[in-house]
C-alpha cells in the first residue's frame, strides 16, 4: 500500500509518498513547491487571487506526481495561512475543483494531536510522559499525554512568520524594543500553556518542524545529512545565546549561520524566541529533535484508523474556523 500526503504551509507545498506496509510510513519520494504564503498574506487576511492560483497549480502538480509513484489519492491540509483567511472556504472549492483533491484545513489542536502521535511513534513508549512543542509559519501547537494521543492540546498565534511581520518588520536587525515587545507578547500568550506543562512534569520534552530543526542545528545539532536516527538535541542555555546572536544580524547574515536557510533566515529570530520562551516557562532545560510531525502524523492516523477520521476532518473543514488563540483543552485521549 502506498499513500501520499500534501501538506500547504506558510511557506511551501509539500508531498510526502510512502510506503505505509507494516504500519510505519516509509518515504519513496518527496518534493516542495515554494509559494511563500505567509510573505502574501496579511495575518488573518484574505488569500489573494494570484496565490490562489499557484496554489491550485501546485496541489495539481503534487497530485499528478502522487499518481505517477502509484499512491492514491492524496491526504491534503492546510495550516494556519489558509485556516485563518475570511477566503478560506473558496480557496479550498477553488483546489477541489480545478485538481480533484479534497484540500482541508486542519484546526490547530488536530495539528498539535497528530503531530504528538507522530512524535510518540518516533521517540517510543520509553520517553514516558511527553511533552510537545511545534513552531509553524503561523501558529505554535503544544501537547502533553501519556498515552497515543495526547491529553492536552493547544494552539496559539505564535508562528514565526506571523510573529515576524506583527513585531519585526521594518528594521533589520530589529530594535531592542521591537525584541522585547516580541518577546512580552509571547510570554502572555504562553503562561497559561507552559504552566500547564510545568506542572504536568513531562518526562521527555521533544520539538519538531523546520524552525526547531533549523536552531537545532545552529546550537550545534548534527546536520541532516547525518540521517534522521541521529540523536539530536537542544538545550535552553545555547537556544537563549542563539537569541541573542540571531538579534544582533540582518536577515542576509543570518543565512550564513549553520543550519539558517535564506529563506527563513527572516523569522529565524521569532522562532527563536518562541522555542526559548516556550522551553523556559514550561520548565524544560532540553528538547529532543523529532524528525517526524504533522504529515507523519496523518498518515500514521490513516494508518492506524483507517479513512473515516480523515473524512471527518474534511467535513469540519466546511465549518467555521475557531477564534484565535485557541485555549488549552482536554483531547479526546485514545489507549
Amino acid at each position: 500500500m502506498r499513500l501520499s500526503v500534501v501538506d500547504v504551509g506558510s511557506n511551501t507545498v509539500r508531498l510526502v509518498v510512502a510506503d505505509a506496509e507494516g504500519g510505519v510510513p516509509l518515504p519513496v519520494h518527496t518534493a516542495k513547491w515554494r509559494l511563500r504564503l505567509s510573505e502574501q498574506v496579511e495575518p488573518g487576511g484574505a488569500v489573494p487571487e494570484e496565490s490562489v492560483v499557484r496554489l491550485v497549480d501546485a496541489v495539481a502538480e503534487a497530485s499528478r506526481t502522487a499518481t505517477r509513484w502509484g499512491a492514491a489519492a492524496p491526504l491534503a491540509f492546510a495550516t494556519a495561512v489558509v485556516r485563518n483567511a475570511p477566503n478560506r472556504l473558496e480557496v479550498l472549492r477553488r483546489v477541489r475543483a480545478r485538481t480533484g483533491v479534497e484540500l482541508c484545513t486542519l484546526p490547530g489542536e488536530v495539528e498539535a494531536e497528530l503531530t504528538f502521535l507522530a512524535a510518540r511513534r518516533w521517540m517510543g513508549w520509553r520517553s514516558g510522559p511527553l511533552a510537545l512543542l511545534d513552531i509553524g509559519g503561523g501558529s505554535l501547537e503544544a501537547a502533553f499525554g501519556r498515552g497515543r494521543l495526547p491529553d492536552y492540546v493547544a494552539s496559539l498565534p505564535l508562528g514565526a512568520g506571523r510573529l515576524t511581520h506583527e513585531f519585526l518588520a521594518g528594521q533589520d536587525p530589529p530594535t531592542p524594543e521591537q525584541v522585547r515587545a516580541l518577546r512580552r507578547k509571547v510570554r502572555h500568550q504562553l503562561r497559561d500553556v507552559a504552566a500547564r506543562i510545568r506542572w504536568e512534569g513531562p518526562h521527555t520534552a521533544v520539538a519538531t518542524s523546520r524552525t526547531f530543526q533549523q536552531l537545532g542545528r545552529l546550537c550545534g545539532a548534527a546536520p541532516g545529512r547525518h540521517g534522521p536516527f541521529t540523536d539530536r538535541r537542544m538545550h535552553r542555555t545555547d537556544l537563549r545565546a542563539a537569541v541573542v546572536r540571531l538579534a544582533s544580524l540582518s536577515a542576509e547574515e543570518r543565512a550564513l549561520l549553520p543550519g539558517i536557510s535564506a529563506p527563513r533566515a527572516e523569522q529565524s529570530l521569532a522562532g527563536a524566541v518562541v522555542g526559548h520562551t516556550a522551553m523556559k516557562l514550561s520548565g524544560l532545560k532540553t528538547v529532543t529533535i523529532c524528525p517526524w510531525a504533522i504529515r507523519e502524523g496523518v498518515l500514521l492516523r490513516h494508518i492506524e484508523d483507517g479513512s473515516a477520521w480523515w473524512a471527518e476532518v474534511c467535513r469540519l473543514s466546511e465549518e467555521p474556523p475557531a477564534p484565535d488563540p485557541v485555549p488549552l483543552r482536554v483531547a479526546s485521549a485514545a489507549p
